[in-house]
């Protein structure tokens, strides 16, 4: 059953959050995931969202997205997302 990793984020240092999306892709691949949206402007509809960039990834299963997200290389790159902003970040499962 898919589940999908919903990121909020406020980055406060692009510079150094660059470094965390040019290694992205190439860890991200090898755990099955898709990315499905990266929006920096998303529309609220109701309520606030402070956040400036929202991201949604998508997974087969709830053990491969917790594969990569424990991964020691997505740990490592990890690091400069940490350093560079600020944000949440939640797993949803599919609802049967």
């Amino acid at each position: 059953m898919s589940v999908y990793i919903i990121a909020q984020i406020n980055i406060h240092d692009r510079e150094a959050y660059e470094i965390y999306e040019e290694g992205f892709d190439q860890v991200f691949e090898q755990y099955k995931g898709m990315v499905v949206t990266v929006d920096e402007d998303p529309v609220v509809l109701e309520g606030e969202w402070p956040y400036g960039r929202t991201v949604l990834l998508r997974f087969p299963s709830e053990e491969e997205a917790r594969r990569w997200f424990e991964s020691e290389e997505y740990n490592q790159l990890k690091q400069h997302r940490l350093n560079a902003s600020e944000g949440n970040i939640v797993l949803v499962r599919r609802r049967s």
